[in-house]
């Protein structure tokens, strides 16, 4: 990555263990998106922010690269935007310990997120301030192994 990732630390749930007392695969999805709501507020600021006035998941890309037991301590979220188009943007991840827990990578991931007004139900154009919060957060793209194998 071309700079520091903005990082925010998820608090784990004893719901997220599955049979094997692994945090469930799909729970990482609500991690990510714990994580994005803290940081937006962060990012967009209160009022008009992009959570208020409307955003929607239009993809998900996630690659687990170990278990994730459960435990008291929080998992941190490393967060930049890879991508800017018109009305959406990619917003990529990492999942790993904090650095008093470990050094564990347990996901990386991505979300393309599309600015969404409601009340025309269609996506709507990212706003100039929108537009330059998120490339204050630009980043390098996801390491993904297909992307490494293909490159």
């Amino acid at each position: 990555m071309s700079q520091t990732p903005y990082r925010v630390d998820v608090p784990l749930r004893w719901s997220d263990m599955d049979a094997y007392g692994h945090v469930n695969n799909v729970q990482f999805l609500r991690l990510l998106e714990d994580a994005r709501v803290t940081a937006f507020e962060q990012w967009f600021g209160q009022g008009r922010s992009l959570l208020e006035e409307g955003v929607v998941v239009a993809r998900h890309e996630i690659e687990y690269l170990a278990p994730l037991d459960f435990r008291h301590a929080p998992i941190g979220v490393d967060m930049w935007v890879t991508n800017i188009s018109g009305a959406s943007f990619d917003l990529a991840y990492e999942l790993r310990d904090p650095e008093e827990v470990g050094t564990t990578l347990y996901a990386r991931a991505e979300t393309t997120l599309v600015a969404y007004d409601f009340a025309t139900v269609s996506p709507r154009r990212l706003r100039p301030d929108e537009r330059a919060a998120l490339k204050a957060l630009a980043g390098e793209p996801v390491p993904f192994r297909w992307r490494v194998r293909t490159s």
